[in-house]
């Protein structure tokens, strides 16, 4: 098995805590629209797919599904900075890996100026050498176009990167692009929810994905620690 040298992440629910702003977000759009209301449930079974794909259910006409996403971005940039927060251990773990000399890149469902904000607010921007959001390709996340897009940016081969994160959707977009997969445990899916999407790893802890790449825990547990 060829060594790793390269680690791509999800953003939500993967580097950084957003995912109770998602579902308000959501939750937000349908009330303002006069639309019924559908549980937290429904929300994260498509957490990790673009926003179109997700109000695609309530319509297939132009202006109405830019008229959901434009509510829901109001929203979620409202409230973005005061309600995300990166993992425990997340950002010394990236930055960790950034060091050691892996590449990294970061893969979002998001559109890049979203992803962007996220990884400013909890100081990641730097860490990464590139972001694929969700507007640079033509098929998102479950589709492997996203990953493959990054690889090639890198000038790197699948053989040696890890795709990290949290959802089903991201599990089965890495493993369609041939990359391995580490399904994390920290977000805010359980293993018996991704076991179906047969990830190479489990992780549990952002220290797991260290000890994976060979790269010493100590530090990041250093500056966990409160």
């Amino acid at each position: 098995m060829e060594s790793l040298t390269t680690v791509l992440f999800d953003l939500d629910g993967t580097l950084i805590d957003s995912v109770r702003l998602i579902l308000d977000s959501y939750h937000h759009t349908l009330a303002a629209h006069g639309l019924p209301p559908m549980s937290d449930e429904h929300w994260l079974a498509g957490l990790g797919t673009p926003l179109r794909v997700q109000f695609r259910h309530w319509s297939d006409d132009p202006a109405q599904l830019e008229a959901l996403i434009t509510t829901y971005r109001d929203y979620n940039l409202t409230h973005h900075d005061s309600m995300v927060t990166a993992y425990p251990e997340v950002v010394p773990m990236v930055r960790a890996i950034r060091q050691a000399g892996f590449r990294t890149g970061l893969v979002t469902s998001k559109n890049r100026p979203g992803a962007l904000r996220g990884l400013n607010l909890v100081g990641l921007a730097d860490a990464m050498e590139l972001i694929v959001g969700a507007d640079e390709v033509r098929n998102p996340k479950p589709h492997p176009e996203p990953i493959q897009f990054a690889l090639r940016q890198l000038g790197e081969i699948p053989e040696r990167a890890i795709y990290v994160g949290d959802s089903i959707h991201d599990m089965e977009s890495g493993r369609a692009a041939g990359v391995r997969t580490g399904a994390v445990l920290w977000g805010p899916f359980g293993r018996d929810h991704l076991e179906s999407a047969a990830p190479d790893y489990w992780l549990e802890r952002p220290a797991d994905l260290l000890r994976l790449l060979a790269i010493g825990t100590q530090t990041v547990e250093r500056e966990a620690a409160p």
